[in-house]
């Protein structure tokens, strides 16, 4: 009998559902001399109507007046138009859905809004008003399931189990007005300016990804000429690879410009990865790069970056000294005079006959700007802001989620600085007016640096004067301040009277943005006061309006939007009528009679204060981001997750660590067990 009850129950559900759908699918036929309220009026009634019928509408085309406002608009079947064949291989064409259907609507405006002026009704393909779910303008997120889904994820749902849960409570997929897809794409596009590229393997699992933000992508704009590229940090359990882009901005901080997760060092992959920053970043290349002595990136580099300097870093080729040169007996004397032909070389003649000088030398990479940067550490730099975020057994999932919060922090430090260069400076050391012009202009961080270069001026004297034409060359010795071991230089600065223009071969201008002292020192002996502006870099100016600076950095910026929180303030009072009065059905009723009172008065307030919204041509909602433009996609990709590289214990370090590295960690560990021998060998004597 309870059996026999339930399934009467059950088809008295299906049929109201039944008379519900009947009576929404109950629209009038168009007819000439229709009005309607506001455009919102126009496009509501048209796609009902084409559920109806089984067709889709999209605006077409329209036309404003004089005074700006829409005159007229066409409503028009989905498949108007011709079809668009991109691909040059018939066997890789993609499906077409246009057929040049001339079925439309023309509607213009009028004094009591908006009338049917003309039509056409007649489709060339085939209608089903079964499928109509399936049309773009049909799959439409409300408010209430946008933020479910974001507070779901958030929660760490899957995105599967966020929609099955949605289909649940509509009572099954017919009544869900939108796909899996299409929330997939609401919580890929949450931020227009954020953009990611991903790499598969053939069985679908995630083999590299690249992203960048909107502020790092904003800020390549401003520091993107020079970058360093670093791949030792280890930080998650599928023991991939950070690779941060990291700059320099005006304060002399690193900055993100963009970061990946790889799978393996190759070419192929360090190709991808680089070709994935360049797309990102609108096909603008660096002019400089830093990166390790690594063959695979070296050749990657060289086909994708082929007009950008490359340099090795100088801290990883010095650092290998112990390892290559311990075991002889002359090593302090080997490393005393390695370290003064690098640091002391001025010009690549002295450098002529020395192995790979090209890529790391300072004296063969003085021609090119590189920020003051000669190492990756300032990747490595990166890399310490996400410590405390994320570990070992970080997920992908996980480590996306926790990004901007890792971030933020270099976002509060530049920001800090910012305020600090702005609200207060330092005194100038002398009087000069050239300290005086650097102090107003440059950010604290670079003033001390200019002023450090002022200072050094004292240890500079005049060697020697020739004159030719315009043109005088200085020979100027500096005492006791140049390269690590040295006690005494000579540097040649030229300079041209007509022009101001000074240069010297020392090359810290060029290399560093910051005049040295022996130019300084050529300047006084002229009474030059005011350096040209030409020797005033942009880059490290205080008072210039970044647009970086302007992007919020908000590692969950969907909680602060006026609307989100508008939603949340109601939803919120909603649930709390709704607990007390769910034990009685008077007031369950009462409060649903209230609450449609409201709706319908809010619905005739809007149609009578209309709509002035312009008009945009239909975009679908399955697209996927990437860079400034929007792809079209018409599948869904299911991503696995890579394939785990086991090892052996817990690992001992994020930062993957060198063959020095590890010897010295291992000759602590024996001075540490030494140690402690001895103590417990004194201890038990005592005792």
């Amino acid at each position: 009998m309870d059996l026999k009850n339930n399934e009467l129950n059950e088809d008295n559900v299906e049929n109201e559902k039944e008379e519900t759908r009947k009576v929404e699918d109950k629209v009038e036929d168009p007819c000439v001399g229709m009005l309607f309220g506001s455009i919102d009026d126009i496009m509501e009634y048209f796609t009902r109507y084409g559920n109806k019928k089984g067709f889709a509408v999209v605006k077409r085309t329209s036309r404003k007046g004089n005074d700006g406002e829409v005159e007229s608009l066409t409503v028009a079947c989905n498949r108007a138009g011709k079809q668009q064949i991109k691909a040059s291989n018939s066997l890789k064409a993609q499906s077409q859905s246009k057929t040049g259907c001339k079925a439309h609507f023309n509607v213009i405006r009028c004094l009591d809004g908006w009338i049917l002026k003309s039509m056409e009704l007649d489709h060339n393909h085939g209608l089903s008003p079964s499928k109509t779910q399936f049309y773009k303008c049909n799959r439409v997120l409300k408010p209430h399931v946008k933020r479910q889904l974001e507070l779901n994820a958030k929660a760490g749902i899957k995105m599967n189990k966020s929609f099955n849960s949605l289909v649940v409570e509509a009572g099954g997929h017919e009544n869900l007005p939108f796909l899996e897809k299409d929330c997939r794409n609401h919580m890929e596009t949450d931020n227009s300016s954020f953009f990611y590229m991903m790499d598969f393997t053939e069985d679908g699992r995630l083999k590299n990804v690249f992203w960048a933000d909107a502020r790092s992508r904003e800020a390549f704009k401003e520091f993107g000429d020079v970058v360093t590229f670093d791949t030792t940090y280890l930080l998650n359990k599928y023991s991939m690879p950070f690779a941060p882009f990291v700059g320099v901005n005006h304060h002399g901080q690193s900055i993100l410009l963009g970061c990946g997760l790889i799978s393996s060092e190759d070419t192929d992959t360090f190709r991808w990865l680089f070709e994935s920053w360049l797309t990102c970043m609108s096909g603008v290349p660096p002019s400089a790069i830093i990166t390790d002595q690594d063959r695979a990136m070296k050749k990657a580099i060289q086909i994708v970056f082929p007009k950008a300097r490359h340099r090795w870093c100088l801290w990883h080729i010095l650092k290998k000294m112990p390892e290559k040169f311990k075991r002889y007996r002359e090593y302090i004397s080997i490393k005393f005079c390695l370290k003064n032909v690098v640091y002391d070389s001025l010009t690549k003649e002295e450098f002529e006959e020395r192995w790979g000088r090209y890529y790391w030398v300072p004296a063969s990479v003085k021609d090119t700007f590189w920020a003051g940067m000669s190492t990756t550490q300032r990747s490595e730099s990166i890399n310490a802001f996400f410590d405390g975020y994320v570990h070992h057994q970080t997920t992908l999932k996980e480590f996306v989620e926790q990004y901007d919060k890792a971030l933020a922090k270099n976002v509060v430090n530049e920001n800090t600085e910012d305020f600090n260069s702005f609200q207060s400076s330092i005194p100038c050391f002398t009087h000069y007016a050239m300290e005086k012009q650097f102090q107003s202009v440059y950010t604290i961080a670079k003033y001390k640096e200019f002023r450090k270069e002022l200072l050094g001026k004292v240890c500079c004297n005049f060697s020697s004067c020739k004159e030719d034409g315009v043109i005088s060359e200085y020979e100027i010795r500096e005492v006791g301040a140049f390269g690590e071991n040295s006690q005494h230089a000579t540097f040649l600065v030229y300079f041209n009277k007509d022009t101001n223009e000074v240069n010297c071969n020392f090359r810290f201008f060029e290399f560093r943005g910051i005049l040295c002292r022996h130019k300084i020192t050529v300047l006084f002996h002229m009474k030059i006061d005011q350096v040209p502006n030409k020797y005033i870099l942009k880059r490290w100016c205080r008072n210039i309006k970044r647009s970086h600076t302007k992007v919020r950095i908000n590692y969950d910026n969907r909680l602060v939007k006026p609307k989100t929180q508008r939603f949340d303030k109601m939803y919120k009072v909603f649930n709390e009528v709704a607990d007390l009065v769910v034990d009685s059905e008077d007031k369950c009723e009462k409060v649903v009679t209230r609450i449609f009172e409201l709706k319908g008065e809010f619905k005739q307030e809007k149609l009578v204060c209309g709509s002035n919204e312009p008009i945009f041509a239909c975009i679908p909602t399955d697209s996927t981001l990437c860079g400034d433009d929007l792809v079209i996609s018409n599948e869904t990709k299911n991503i696995l997750d890579p394939i785990v590289v086991r090892q052996k214990g817990r690992p001992s370090s994020k930062r993957k660590q060198s063959i020095v590295e590890k010897l010295v960690r291992k000759k602590e560990e024996r001075k540490k067990k030494k140690k402690t021998k001895y103590l417990l060998t004194i201890i038990v004597y005592i005792l």
